[in-house]
């Protein structure tokens, strides 16, 4: 497990910090911040819920923002793009495109755990046509392929 010290700017005094909740987890919970006494979120109607922080996200890291396991098994709420990608140069505040995938009403309120996020490293590749590409034994086999 790696660490590091990312900077986190607090838009608003009442929002809360990134926080694991675990000693090995590996994503971090982000926290609704908002002025209403709750948040509605109609069935398969998506809200966006504020954080009220931004980051300073490290040059060559990515932060990726997921559905808590709980919200999305057990509530149907789930980011709207399935995995939110905050790039190193983004300054702004994280906000969650939060979809109910439920049927029925959902509610958010000030302080909960809305979305989670893990910093990770990535590979910024250099896109080459090619006419021809190396063989393998799966192919062009997709799709459950492999499986069953």
């Amino acid at each position: 497990m790696q660490h590091c010290f990312l900077k986190v700017k607090k838009l608003d005094e009442r929002a809360q910090l990134p926080a694991y909740g675990s000693e090995f987890a590996a994503a971090a919970d982000l926290f609704c911040l908002t002025d209403e006494e709750e948040i509605l979120i109609a069935p398969e109607m998506t809200e966006f819920i504020h954080t009220g922080i931004a980051m300073e996200i490290p040059e060559g890291c990515v932060g990726l923002i997921y559905a808590r396991s709980g919200l999305g098994a057990k509530k149907g709420l789930a980011p709207a793009n399935k995995v939110g990608v905050i790039d190193s140069d983004y300054r702004g505040e994280i906000i969650v495109a939060l979809h109910n995938h439920s049927g029925e009403d959902r509610r958010i309120y000030n302080g909960d755990r809305i979305a989670q996020i893990i910093i990770t490293p990535y590979i910024h590749a250099d896109f080459t046509q090619a006419e021809e590409l190396s063989g393998t034994a799966r192919g062009e086999g997709g799709f459950g392929s492999t499986g069953k």
